[in-house]
């Protein structure tokens, strides 16, 4: 079994990477996408994005990071993709599943769902000029608004040569709704193809990985929202380990703090660190009141501080 930490824009970016690699057990990472449009990235960019470059795509805790893509032109897909394999990424994956409106607005990410074709088109050329070491992959939903239409999608993925597909086991339409999962489709696929598949979608603890393996007959998991929900998830999943206590929650949150106020992430914290108990609220109800505290402090130094007597207070 490999348990994927999935790309959330926005959300999971390499400082969170190196926090959550380090207390789990992770066998792979995904950046934050990388916006492709008719023209070269600047190294710069992907620096930015994927920092893990200088250090042979590895996590300080060595785990592979792969570089994301999201774009709809074949032609500079592939050559933005050829860029990121000469900075050293360890795979390239390309994004069919976003569901943000402005990113669906402007042709990108969920909105291929509509096109196999075009993804058959994007893939392919992002694999014939990638170097055959290297892994391309790809993540879906199972179509924009009709999971019927995961088919013909997976088909164009598999007949593009791609090494591996992840699967968010709902439509477009159906956002992140718990009940629009669709595992029943997954389990379909999984008997139609020869492709690596990764499932993704509503893996919350052991039990969901465990149910999910089962019903799809796929060993390979991702989770996004649910790594920030329950910190330690990834290693909940993969070797049954209890959910991270309170006390050890607030204990990462301070060091989640010493990498966000260095240098001008400093100014970013606050609404980071905000978005972060977003997800917290759902998994540790005492994140809710320790919330009510804060939301009102717009600075690095006074939010720190608080959580740091709340810390030794417990």
């Amino acid at each position: 079994m490999r348990v994927i930490l999935g790309p959330m824009e926005g959300v999971l970016d390499h400082l969170m990477r190196e926090l959550l690699t380090e207390i789990n057990d992770y066998d792979l990472c995904v950046t934050e996408f990388v916006r492709v449009v008719s023209q070269p990235i600047p190294k710069h960019v992907f620096y930015r994005l994927c920092p893990e470059l200088a250090t042979q795509s590895r996590t300080r805790s060595q785990v592979p990071v792969r570089v994301q893509l999201l774009g709809q032109e074949p032609e500079w897909m592939a050559l933005n993709a050829v860029k990121a394999a000469e900075l050293g990424a360890d795979g390239i994956d390309l994004n069919f599943g976003c569901p943000a409106k402005t990113v669906n607005k402007s042709r990108g990410g969920a909105a291929l769902l509509q096109t196999p074709e075009l993804i058959y088109q994007v893939v392919k050329a992002c694999r014939d000029a990638v170097p055959s070491d290297i892994p391309v992959t790809a993540k879906i939903r199972l179509g924009w608004d009709d999971p019927e239409d995961c088919y013909e999608i997976v088909d164009a993925v598999e007949q593009a040569k791609a090494d591996e597909l992840a699967i968010h086991a709902r439509t477009k339409t159906g956002g992140y709704k718990a009940s629009e999962i669709k595992w029943e489709y997954l389990k379909e696929i999984r008997q139609k193809t020869q492709m690596s598949l990764v499932a993704n979608g509503e893996i919350w603890n052991h039990q969901d990985g465990q149910r999910c393996m089962e019903l799809t007959g796929i060993n390979d998991v991702m989770i996004c929202r649910g790594a920030l929900t329950m910190p330690n998830l990834g290693n909940v999943v993969k070797h049954n380990h209890a959910p991270m206590s309170w006390t050890d929650v607030i204990d990462l949150l301070i060091r989640y703090s010493e990498y966000e106020i260095t240098g001008d992430k400093n100014k970013y914290y606050p609404n980071r660190v905000k978005q972060w108990f977003t997800f917290l609220r759902q998994g540790y109800p005492e994140a809710k009141d320790l919330f009510r505290e804060i939301r009102t402090l717009n600075a690095a130094a006074p939010i720190v501080e608080h959580l740091q007597r709340y810390r030794d207070a417990l």
